[in-house]
């Protein structure tokens, strides 16, 4: 019996490791320009789960301080298609969420409905100021008027994972992205 590879689910590699990390530097850096202020409060807050790699390197790279918290937040059920409703599975509980300027961080940005419900959502809870920070965006998937403030890299519209983001829990792992085999995703749906 073959062992089995992760990787031998993959396509072929969207982006290499070492161009995210050019990708997270460029990123950084366009961050710090614009929030030169280390007086000021900036929460970094990541969108569990597929943000977390992204971040952990992404603040590496921020040359200001910065606070970090998590929420949960879900607009996918069991299949790879979007849903319309969003799901808050854990706030972001703070009292002094009006002395933050907030920096949402996620992976991707497909629809832009979860990242537009979200900025709104932060803004009526009284943040100093709420932006976004995406790895990834699918313009060519967009349903509403969104942009992230910050862009890593626009995409084709492929099935991408690894660097956090994933397919039925796996691929996370991985430190590049890569693009899914479709006959990985197709036989589950």
């Amino acid at each position: 019996m073959k062992k089995y590879d992760i990787n031998d689910d993959i396509d072929y590699t969207m982006i290499t490791e070492s161009e995210l990390e050019e990708i997270v530097k460029k990123v950084a850096s366009e961050i710090d320009r614009d929030y030169p202020d280390p007086e000021k409060r900036l929460l970094l807050l990541g969108i569990l789960k597929g943000s977390v790699v992204f971040m952990g390197d992404l603040m590496k790279h921020i040359k200001r301080p910065v606070e970090i918290d998590f929420m949960k937040v879900s607009s996918y059920g069991a299949s790879t298609t979007s849903s319309k409703t969003i799901n808050i599975m854990l706030d972001l509980y703070r009292h002094d969420i009006e002395d933050l300027d907030i920096l949402i961080v996620e992976d991707i940005i497909d629809s832009g409905r979860t990242m537009l419900y979200l900025t709104k959502y932060l803004e009526n809870k009284g943040a100093s100021s709420v932006k976004c920070v995406a790895l990834l965006d699918k313009p060519s998937r967009r349903e509403v008027d969104y942009n992230a403030d910050y862009i890593g890299m626009e995409v084709e519209d492929k099935f991408v994972v690894g660097y956090g983001l994933d397919y039925t829990e796996k691929y996370r792992a991985l430190p590049y992205i890569g693009v899914l085999k479709p006959e990985i995703y197709t036989k589950h749906d």
